[in-house]
């Protein structure tokens, strides 16, 4: 008899523990979820038969097909931050990179003047869900680790986008000071 007592005692600690999630969640489900993002940033590039690059098209109302290298050269992950800015005509999205992204960005522009840099964001609910946002210009060796560009969506999409893409950098920034 007594062994059955133990036994139940041990039986609703584990259906304790197995229902514990369920009602953490339940309790959490009035919370907003924070929003990420993430952001990739390639470089133009030739056509080649090795499979290193590849034709991608930028800006929707007016499809542009630009050839880039597969591998970005800059993610989320060398982001100190990012914000909307007030531009002529609109906005934009200008994005300050970390030391690290900040040498990378001067290498590649100071290498690939007359090319673009091509911008992919995902944000929102369904972050599988993204697209190809801007194909900024390189005019010049860009020095300052701030790469600024107009973006292809609107408004609400882009402060979307910072929201997340700036909660993603805290996170990994916080996960690098453990």
């Amino acid at each position: 008899m007594r062994t059955m007592k133990v036994l139940a005692r041990y039986f609703n600690i584990y259906l304790a523990l197995a229902l514990l999630p369920g009602l953490v969640a339940s309790c959490e489900t009035g919370k907003k979820k924070a929003q990420t993002a993430a952001l990739r940033v390639h470089i133009e590039a030739l056509p080649d038969a090795a499979g290193t690059s590849q034709p991608v098209s930028v800006l929707r109302s007016e499809p542009v097909l630009v050839n880039i290298k597969k591998e970005p050269i800059l993610t989320e992950a060398n982001l100190i931050n990012a914000k909307v800015i007030e531009a002529r005509g609109g906005f934009a999205l200008e994005l300050r990179f970390d030391e690290n992204g900040t040498w990378l960005l001067e290498q590649y522009s100071a290498a690939n003047n007359g090319q673009h840099f091509v911008v992919f964001g995902q944000w929102g609910e369904k972050r599988s869900e993204g697209r190809w946002l801007a194909a900024p210009f390189i005019s010049r060796r860009i020095s300052n680790g701030i790469l600024v560009f107009t973006p292809d969506c609107s408004r609400e999409e882009a402060d979307q986008f910072v929201a997340g893409i700036n909660e993603a950098t805290k996170q990994i920034h916080k996960g690098l000071l453990k």
